[in-house]
């Protein structure tokens, strides 16, 4: 079976279910599920009723297709990504980025826990992501092109909308946080990184890393929607912190800092409503 029919599936699946869904779509990162909690008028539908999308194996990613709205605005979104260091190929990765698209998604903003290599960041501050480096040896839109999604050949000068980045600043000035500005680079992961490479990736340019987001960011793009980046800092890279990494340590610090990156999403939201 071809993407596009797998993808037509899926999306008759979610609107025989969900009902229309609405244009602009949140992606929820590790730890930062406590966003749906503000949104009202809530209906859920899990990965395992939608063809296609399979369940993330890493705790803190729930599985749910979300809709519901946050004052006045209508949206979407994943509560549960899956990731490529989990075994699966980058056409998985993306399927249900493609999938929202398919459901008519014009806008996505992109969510994930980082660590922080920029030696002025902190952990807990929030980085909007202006560029990213794709490390991961990885790219979605490998094999056959499919004309239906996008070109085969797309330019991504501008993946990070730069509309929605000038929102996400008004939004930072409006609730008073302090958003830093950065380039994300995607490793593939488990394994957190090196200190040399942290050393490596400061050198070529990366303020932040981690290892997801880039892949839905190009399939999204790839097929007209407007992309916007946000990373949590959770904590500092290796090399740049004392302490050893853990994942329990990325999810809980997520959850601790929720509250801002919550404030700064709901009001990013509401520019976006008509």
């Amino acid at each position: 079976m071809s993407i596009s029919n797998e993808i037509t599936l899926a999306k008759e699946a979610i609107q025989e279910k969900m009902g229309e869904i609405p244009s602009i779509a949140v992606t929820l990162g590790s730890g930062l599920g406590a966003l749906t909690e503000h949104m009202e008028d809530t209906r859920e539908l899990p990965y395992s009723d939608i063809p296609g999308f399979v369940q993330s194996s890493v705790a803190g990613h729930l599985g749910s297709l979300i809709t519901g709205r946050i004052d006045e605005t209508e949206i979407v979104c994943l509560s549960g990504r899956i990731h490529l260091y989990e075994g699966y190929s980058p056409q998985q990765v993306v399927f249900a980025t493609r999938v929202l698209g398919a459901c008519g998604v014009k806008t996505l903003l992109l969510t994930n826990a980082a660590g922080g290599i920029n030696p002025s960041f902190r952990a807990g501050d929030v980085m909007e992501i202006v560029d990213h480096l794709n490390f991961s040896g990885k790219n979605p839109l490998t094999g056959p092109n499919d004309d239906t999604l996008g070109p085969r050949f797309p330019d991504l000068g501008n993946i990070y909308n730069g509309n929605l980045r000038e929102k996400l600043r008004q939004s930072a000035s409006d609730t008073g946080l302090q958003l830093r500005s950065g380039v994300y680079a995607c490793m593939l992961g488990p394994s957190y990184e090196t200190p040399a490479e942290i050393r490596m990736l400061a050198r070529l340019g990366a303020d932040a890393v981690g290892m997801s987001t880039v892949p839905e960011a190009i399939a999204a793009h790839h097929m007209g929607i407007e992309v916007a980046g946000l990373s949590l800092i959770t904590n500092l890279a290796a090399g740049i912190s004392s302490t050893a990494l853990s994942h329990e340590e990325v999810t809980l610090a997520a959850r601790d800092a929720s509250r801002k990156m919550i404030a700064l999403v709901t009001s990013f939201l509401g520019k976006l409503h008509p």
